[in-house]
């Protein structure tokens, strides 16, 4: 065997025990979905069911989980055209523009302070905002809140692609007398269009996960997202292990749909960082 070929096997050897590796608790939750109660007790590993049943899945549906899909979808939607709405211009303002006095970086690490803060710092004046504008138990609310970390982390990721915008292009246009609402339509917006497909994903992967704002900002059950319905299915009584999983996997499914969609996008702005 020569070289280049024993180099191929070791790779393709490597790349299956690493997804072998990150793919087993995903087929181990798909597998339990499907499993009866009566095989959770078991004592040997096995990942596939013996009797396949989908009353995990009808059960989920007897409780409306649908309604909780469409929440999350709503919140993380709209939370992430927010974000970006706000972001992209503030990063385009930060990079071309700056602020007097260097108050761009102090702008800068107050929102990187805000980022890295805990959200429950931030929870009892949340609280308070959302009672004085009427938004308390309200997807709306929600929304807003979730700026507190949705907007620091687009505008810090938007900044970089902002300035890897070549400014001359800009120049030119304003050569041409074009204003800056064109310039950002025609130019900066189509130039760093994969960074902000990229932004819009990890944004709404953030809101999809969210929990704890979720839990004490929304107080009616038909309002819960995906996070707070799941943690229904834990009680001092028993842990619902096949909703659990069952409902894990409907959660994932959005998102595995939604990199997948955007993976060409996320691939041209990940390339055009590492250059």
């Amino acid at each position: 065997m020569s070289l280049e070929s024993r180099q191929a096997l070791f790779r393709a050897v490597l790349v299956f025990a690493v997804a072998a590796i990150f793919l087993t608790p995903i087929a181990w939750m798909v597998g339990t979905s499907f499993k009866p109660p009566i095989e959770f007790v078991g004592t040997g590993i096995q990942i596939l069911p013996d009797a396949p049943t989908w009353e995990h899945y009808h059960a989920l549906a007897e409780n409306d989980v649908w309604r909780r899909v469409v929440n999350s979808i709503v919140v993380s939607l709209g939370a992430t055209a927010l974000a970006l709405l706000a972001a992209f211009p503030a990063a385009y303002a930060l990079a071309r523009i700056g602020l007097p006095h260097h108050l761009d970086r102090v702008f800068l690490v107050f929102v990187l302070i805000v980022k890295l803060a805990p959200p429950i710092v931030l929870a009892i004046p949340l609280y308070h905002v959302l009672r004085v504008l009427g938004l308390l138990d309200t997807l709306a609310g929600l929304i807003l809140v979730h700026q507190v970390y949705a907007l620091p982390f687009a505008i810090w990721m938007l900044l970089g692609f902002v300035r890897d915008v070549p400014i001359a292009y800009e120049e030119a246009a304003i050569m041409d007398g074009a204003g800056l609402i064109r310039r950002l339509r025609s130019i900066v917006g189509p130039i760093m269009l994969p960074g902000l497909v990229s932004t819009a994903a990890f944004v709404m992967i953030l809101s999809w996960n969210e929990f704890l704002y979720a839990l004490l900002f929304i107080q009616t059950p038909s309002k819960f997202t995906l996070p707070t319905f799941i943690a229904t299915m834990i009680t001092e009584d028993e842990t619902l292990w096949g909703q659990l999983m069952a409902i894990g996997l409907v959660a994932s499914l959005p998102i595995l749909v939604l990199v997948g969609v955007m993976q060409k996008g996320l691939t041209r702005s990940f390339a055009a960082g590492l250059k």
